[in-house]
């Protein structure tokens, strides 16, 4: 069953990185989180990918060429840099040999039983599941009694559902994409009005490398041996 990861966009947020290389290769503890992705995959005997590049998606290919000592199969697909996430999934479609396959975004790390989201799909039997996380809050809050301040937490998570990616997608979703379309904003939003999107609630660690911020606190948790999403030993 391959795993398909979308790292094809320009990473416009990472520009202090991106100007020279694409932004799944932005290291986390010394590799591209882009490994880190796949080495969570390839922990649960998924370590046959295929990798949607677009943007210096070259340098991606030269760096698992020279950095590939699992012995991961990896298929290159050059999908565009301008093209959306569902224009690089219509392209893909003759690499998937199966049913069913992964979509991970490639900036996204989570400690996500991988098998359990597979058996959850399994079991719902819809075209598209998607993983449900709640996301940390950017700000500290404040716990106020009256006019007091009775305590600070700090980035707790928010009390709300968002789209944490690691999905599960059969291949009846090759029917729904369309040139010019968004997956998320178009293909997701009419499956989901038909009921054909079922949501994994994961309550674990989640997180997603959008910013410079995202960088250095990845790389804080790494240092310091708390990296919740390094399930592989």
């Amino acid at each position: 069953m391959k795993t398909v990861i979308l790292c094809g966009g320009e990473g416009t947020r990472l520009r202090e990185y991106t100007e020279s290389i694409p932004k799944p290769l932005v290291e986390v503890g010394g590799k591209p989180i882009l490994w880190h992705i796949m080495k969570a995959y390839a922990h649960y005997g998924f370590d046959d990918f295929v990798l949607c590049l677009g943007y210096k998606g070259e340098k991606i290919r030269e760096y698992f060429e020279k950095n590939n000592s699992e012995g991961w199969k990896i298929t290159y697909a050059d999908t565009g840099e301008k093209a959306s996430k569902a224009e690089r999934l219509m392209q893909i479609e003759r690499h998937i040999d199966s049913k069913l396959f992964f979509t991970a975004y490639g900036d996204d790390v989570s400690d996500i039983d991988i098998n359990g989201l597979l058996e959850f799909h399994e079991e719902n039997g819809k075209t598209v599941t998607l993983t449900a996380v709640n996301p940390e809050s950017q700000f500290g809050v404040l716990s106020l009694h009256g006019d007091l301040v009775a305590g600070f937490i700090e980035k707790p998570k928010l009390d709300t559902w968002i789209n944490g990616g690691f999905f599960v997608m059969d291949r009846k979703i090759f029917s729904h994409l369309q040139k010019g379309k968004e997956l998320e904003d178009d293909t997701l939003k009419e499956l989901a009005a038909k009921g054909e999107v079922a949501a994994y609630r994961h309550n674990g660690f989640w997180k997603c490398m959008n910013v410079f911020k995202d960088v250095v606190e990845l790389n804080q948790l790494w240092e310091k041996g708390n990296a919740a999403w390094k399930v592989w030993d």
